[in-house]
């Protein structure tokens, strides 16, 4: 038979490392940029938005499916750049471990 109250306490040990990781990845700090620097987001690795710039020129009505555009590419930047941090703190042991 199961002992319940180990499996609260190995459910509360993942629950206290995920929040630990959940901060980590607030704490690091990812820049992405259109192709041609006219926007730059600014987010976190929770994938949390925190500022962004955008050049004067794209703020006028007739440039809104420019900015779009570059909003756009600052992102999927910013995702790359994300994944490429993500792996390489990937750290295997450390997973195994949080799965028992």
């Amino acid at each position: 038979m199961a002992n319940p109250f180990g499996q609260m306490k190995d459910l509360y040990k993942l629950q206290k490392e995920a929040k630990a990781m959940q901060k980590k990845m607030r704490e690091q700090k990812v820049v992405g940029e259109s192709k041609d620097g006219r926007v730059v987001l600014y987010m976190n690795g929770a994938q949390e938005f925190e500022d962004f710039e955008i050049d004067e020129s794209l703020l006028s009505p007739e440039m809104f499916d420019i900015l779009k555009k570059n909003f756009d590419e600052a992102f999927k930047d910013y995702q790359k750049k994300l994944q490429k941090e993500m792996a390489k703190d990937f750290d295997m042991d450390k997973i195994k471990q949080m799965m028992g």
